[in-house]
């Protein structure tokens, strides 16, 4: 069930990350964030009612501060680094997730790795790096190629990995310890990603923008339901059921999976890119089956 769960979450974030990226908007990175927590939240207005802040006050605070970390910090990090990097320098960085997740799950919170997942999830990780060394779209080439702030790109992508794998420690320890449902677990975090940018777009507020075009919502509705509801949810499932190291193996094969929106995108994948999805597959079954 964990590894159906990862794989599906990690298709729902590849489609919405396909629909984000060809979204034109002049939104920053902290309020396209906060839009579609805002979005995910009302989404899930009715599991927010009935969370049992009595029973399990301590469990959801914790869950508060994991989505401050991994949805409200570490999104935002990845989108200011995506406008900077370009896709493919981005996930080169993004790369490092699960290995970083293992090294963690082993030091932090005593999970037994085999040698067996440890070489699985270097696999994904290798074939991530061969997905993102290939060329970028016809329609992002010279955008991805004329960005002139390369250092601090490289400095928030390394800080949307580690607030991601903060994030998801953080959320795997309180579910494997607690009868809290993924449903549950999804909607607080997404209220603490929400809630530690509220300030900020307060004050945004007062400077406003123009609002997007309204033939736009429909994509930014179908990105949020896909990437941050069902992909959240889905992510949940897989910290409980998994190993966060390998949860966070089976997760990182989103960048894999774009090959499967490259044609649409303009993008042309080489023999590498077939042999990356190969190389993933392999290291999944690696990881799982250890």
């Amino acid at each position: 069930m964990g590894v159906i769960a990862g794989l599906v979450a990690a298709l729902a974030w590849t489609l919405a990350s396909s629909i984000w990226r060809g979204l034109s908007t002049s939104l920053t990175a902290l309020e396209l964030n906060g839009l579609k927590n805002a979005i995910a939240c009302a989404l899930l207005l009715p599991v927010l009612l009935f969370l049992p802040w009595t029973q399990e006050s301590q469990a959801l605070l914790w869950l508060l501060i994991s989505g401050g970390l991994g949805i409200s910090l570490g999104d935002s990090f990845y989108l200011a680094a995506l406008r900077r990097l370009g896709t493919r320098r981005t996930l080169t960085l993004e790369s490092l997730a699960p290995l970083i997740a293992a090294l963690g799950g082993l030091v932090v919170m005593g999970e037994r790795i085999e040698g067996q997942a440890w070489l699985g999830a270097a696999m994904v990780s290798v074939s991530v790096l061969l997905v993102a060394r290939q060329s970028p779209p016809d329609g992002t080439r010279e955008r991805d190629r004329g960005r002139n702030v390369q250092w601090q790109g490289i400095l928030f992508a390394l800080l949307a990995v580690l607030c991601g794998v903060s994030g998801a420690a953080l959320s795997r320890s309180v579910l494997i310890s607690t009868d809290l449902t993924a449903w549950q677990s999804a909607a607080t975090r997404l209220l603490g990603g929400l809630l530690l940018l509220l300030p900020w777009l307060r004050i945004r507020m007062l400077f406003p923008k123009p609002h997007p075009n309204h033939r736009r919502w429909p994509r930014v509705l179908l990105a949020t339901l896909l990437g941050t509801n069902v992909g959240i949810v889905l992510q949940q499932v897989v910290l409980k059921q998994l190993p966060l190291g390998i949860g966070i193996t089976v997760l990182s094969t989103a960048p894999v999976m774009a090959l499967l929106v490259a044609g649409p995108e303009g993008d042309h994948p080489r023999a590498a890119g077939v042999c990356a999805s190969l190389l993933a597959v392999s290291g999944i079954a690696l990881a799982v089956l250890a």
